[in-house]
């Protein structure tokens, strides 16, 4: 199979930052200022036959060491004392959360381990962590739970604890399986331990595997990325992601850049022709795409609750240093610093740095451009959602995304074409209140 380009517009390369769309409007708007929403959010009990579904996300901020092109919320320095201190305070969190008459009743759908590295605890530390969480609240109930991992830190006993605590869906952030760009990049792990952990933790028995992978890493080629898309199709995933390269502004990456903005990384056009490619092959052997990131299984087996309940309006409860959450509409974030986030759960307080409450029309547009992601929406469901005809709402949207290629719309469906799929993230912002569209998302 051929790595064949396809057609992009306007696009002359990889810049610092970051093209990911994951929420609205954009987190640079949200402020201090807005925290009372919360509080209200928090206060309101819900009624009526449309409770939205609610999850749970916990940020785990350890890590053996930082990747260049990470920009997340980590830690490479904690001692053993220091991780307890802030799984006491996550455990603290979630405690105070259970008592909020928002939650009354209410079990959570999905939960999420994220980091960070959710397997850099030890099996001890995963357990008394969950333990103490269940003393107030549990995912007994949940649809799904979802665990990444990096293979460097995964033991079979320790997956053996990790689905003791009930996960059913294990990620493993294997990026690449060519070793030296794993270390030109900064990952901690070989290619080696991948296939030790994958070989395990089908051994456990999780409900379904996914692997991650990120196209144009530092130093990828053709060659390279074409043999990794075979290793990972090798080892018959439930599902696939394949994320494009990005160089977000406080990456080490970015940093090294400075001001001339040339970076070792792949430019979008490659990295999207890239991905094209592990996508085509894996439809080829039985996979359909599912977003414009994630392959799975034809049959069914690689659904993921947690991306499609959030798409869809869900509340997301997000705990630990740094993390977002949606609830009724109100959008926040907790404290980014480590002092800050511990310092006000050992106090008693929710770790509340900024927010927003969203207005309907920006709970539309978040919906849409977030389903977006997904290749298809259906008019009919914002409809009866909102009360908003999509086709006359967003008409010089359309009309612009259908003159570069990009949509194919009926009165239905509003479909992507594979080109614009493969670059949905730039062109979502087309849909943005006209205030929100310059403005970094961060």
């Amino acid at each position: 199979m051929e790595l064949d380009v396809v057609s992009n517009t306007g696009d002359s390369g990889t810049q610092v930052g970051s093209y990911f769309v994951a929420n609205y409007p954009p987190f640079a708007v949200w402020s201090a200022d807005h925290i009372p929403e919360v509080d209200r959010a928090l206060d309101a009990r819900p009624t009526g036959p449309n409770v939205p579904a609610l999850g749970l996300y916990l940020h785990i901020p350890f890590c053996r060491k930082r990747c260049k092109f990470c920009y997340f919320r980590v830690y490479t320095d904690r001692n053993a004392a220091d991780i307890e201190r802030y799984l006491a305070a996550l455990a603290r969190e979630i405690e105070l959360y259970a008592r909020q008459p928002q939650f009354a009743g209410r079990q959570f759908e999905f939960a999420y381990f994220g980091g960070g590295t959710p397997s850099y605890l030890s099996s001890d530390q995963l357990c008394h962590l969950v333990e103490r969480i269940n003393r107030h609240w549990s995912w007994d109930q949940a649809r799904e739970v979802t665990f990444e991992c990096e293979p460097g830190t995964l033991k079979k006993s320790k997956l053996e604890t990790i689905r003791a605590i009930g996960v059913t869906r294990l990620s493993l952030g294997v990026e690449h399986f060519d070793d030296a760009i794993l270390e030109l990049n900064g990952r901690a792990h070989k290619s080696p331990e991948i296939g030790r952990a994958y070989h395990w933790a089908r051994q456990v028995g999780f409900d379904q595997i996914n692997i991650d992978l990120i196209a144009g890493m530092v130093g990828d080629t053709d060659d390279t990325w074409r043999r990794t898309v075979d290793r990972a199709l090798a080892l018959a995933p439930d599902s696939l992601t394949v994320y494009q390269m990005e160089v977000p502004h406080n990456s080490l990456i970015a940093r090294q850049t400075g001001a001339s903005g040339t970076t070792p990384v792949a430019d979008w056009t490659t990295k999207r022709a890239w991905v094209d490619y592990a996508f085509r092959t894996f439809e080829q052997n039985g996979y359909q795409v599912s977003s414009a990131y994630t392959v799975t299984r034809s049959n069914g087996d690689g659904a993921f609750v947690y991306r499609d309940a959030l798409w869809h309006g869900a509340d997301m409860v997000g705990t630990g240093v740094a993390s977002f959450s949606y609830v009724d509409g109100v959008h926040y974030q907790n404290a980014d610093a480590w002092e800050a986030y511990v310092n006000a759960l050992e106090d008693g307080q929710l770790p509340l740095a900024r927010a927003l409450r969203a207005t309907r029309d920006q709970q539309l547009i978040r919906e849409l451009v977030l389903q977006l992601k997904l290749g298809a929406v259906d008019p009919r469901y914002f409809e009866t959602r909102f009360g908003v005809n999509l086709h006359h709402r967003f008409a010089d949207a359309l009309a612009s995304l259908r003159r570069d290629g990009m949509v194919n719309n009926t009165v239905d469906t509003i479909e992507l074409t594979r080109a614009g799929l493969l670059q949905v993230d730039g062109l979502l912002p087309r849909f943005f209140e006209p205030e929100h569209r310059r403005i970094r998302s961060t």
